[in-house]
């Protein structure tokens, strides 16, 4: 009953959603390429595969709860390797 709730919000509020994860999931993206994916031709594909599902299925219109799957895992695949870069 919870998740048709959270799903009927993301719906409402789809155009307010797509601007927020554009910007978080375009910048941090692109950080993480800045930081050191670009060195290395896997972890540029690891990055760039996720992140443009991502923004296809924006600019598809696709269901909610299909971008925000594809949007936790661009973003979780971006921080894992960021904290890598980090840290080397």
């Amino acid at each position: 009953m919870e998740t048709q709730n959270l799903t009927n919000d993301l719906e409402f509020n789809r155009f307010g959603w797509i601007a927020v994860i554009l910007l978080v999931v375009g910048c941090l993206g692109g950080l993480t390429v800045g930081m050191g994916a670009i060195e290395s031709t896997a972890a540029l594909i690891v990055v760039l595969i996720p992140t443009m599902i991502t923004l296809s299925l924006l600019l598809a219109v696709s269901p909610m709860k299909w971008v925000m799957t594809s949007t936790a895992v661009a973003l979780s695949v971006d921080i894992i390797l960021l904290t890598y870069y980090t840290i080397n």
